[in-house]
């Protein structure tokens, strides 16, 4: 028999998996437009999500006493979800999920400003490591002139506004509450820009890929939860930068990205600011922050 600490870890590695496999799948349907792939990423992302509502709660779970958070919540995730597609679009794919690990450090900062917290030098020196660790990765962008490195520290922007909203949230509303509005406002906001871009009808393939982009996007983030739930924070937060791995391995065999040395340099900057952040804040009892939307 497992422990709670070890099936904790065994969703954590599922949860990367999957963040893995929902990036691949972005990073390869980039012909079709940003709002469609939102659209088809939450509308399929919704089927996950209805397996974890109570039954007793089946026709009570929509309600809410909170609608204006939620719909910030939901903009939020959704402009954050908009520029990480943007970035694995046109990045290579370990750039990406590097920059994205840079979100606890807009956590740190969005919360000096909307919760007022009292920041120590630790946590200023981890932010200061992490920024460093973040211009390393974007170096291509002042020489090349890649705009589109922006895209995930916006991710990461954004992630913050999310992080600090859902923090609020937490207090009154259930996972599974909050889920839910997320996904239908994005699913909406998706299926809003058929009047402003051209969507293209889905080849099979592509609708199998758009299929698992949904599916594994939505599993991946209950198998997150449910991996802090059951094992210790300090033992599974670490395994989530297996998706630079990942990155790594599928970025060379799919599309011959090969990783820079500033790039891995400066990821290591990025994981160790986020970890000493996270070691901070768990040491202080704070809500742990899960590391995608």
């Amino acid at each position: 028999m497992l422990t709670q600490n070890q099936i904790g870890v065994l969703y954590m590695v599922g949860s990367v998996i999957c963040f893995s496999i929902m990036d691949i799948c972005v990073k390869w349907l980039d012909y079709y437009p940003v709002g469609q792939v939102l659209f088809l990423r939450f509308f399929i992302g919704f089927i996950p999500i209805f397996f974890i509502i109570p039954k007793d709660k089946i026709f009570s779970f929509y309600k809410t006493s909170r609608p204006g958070l939620h719909t910030f919540r939901a903009i939020s995730g959704a402009l954050a979800i908009i520029a990480l597609f943007l970035g694995l679009r046109e990045l290579p794919l370990a750039d990406v999920v590097s920059l994205t690990f840079g979100g606890p450090i807009f956590v740190t900062i969005a919360s000096i400003f909307f919760l007022s917290e009292r920041v120590g030098i630790k946590r200023w020196s981890a932010v200061f490591l992490g920024f460093i660790g973040m211009l390393l990765i974007v170096q291509p962008a002042f020489t090349d002139v890649n705009y589109y490195y922006i895209t995930p520290i916006v991710f990461c922007i954004f992630f913050a506004c999310v992080a600090i909203s859902v923090r609020s949230l937490s207090k009154t509303e259930a996972n599974y509450t909050i889920a839910f509005y997320f996904t239908l406002l994005c699913t909406l906001l998706g299926l809003i820009t058929i009047f402003f871009t051209d969507w293209i009808m889905p080849t099979f393939l592509d609708f199998v890929l758009f299929f698992i982009l949904g599916l594994c996007g939505s599993i991946a983030n209950l198998l997150l939860t449910q991996s802090y739930r059951l094992a210790e924070a300090s033992l599974v937060t670490p395994i989530k930068y297996l998706s630079l791995v990942f990155a790594i391995i599928f970025g060379y065999f799919i599309w011959s990205e090969v990783p820079k040395i500033l790039t891995l340099l400066g990821a290591s900057l990025v994981i160790a600011s986020s970890l000493i952040i996270f070691m901070r804040e768990n040491k202080l009892k704070k809500q742990i922050i899960l590391p995608r939307t």
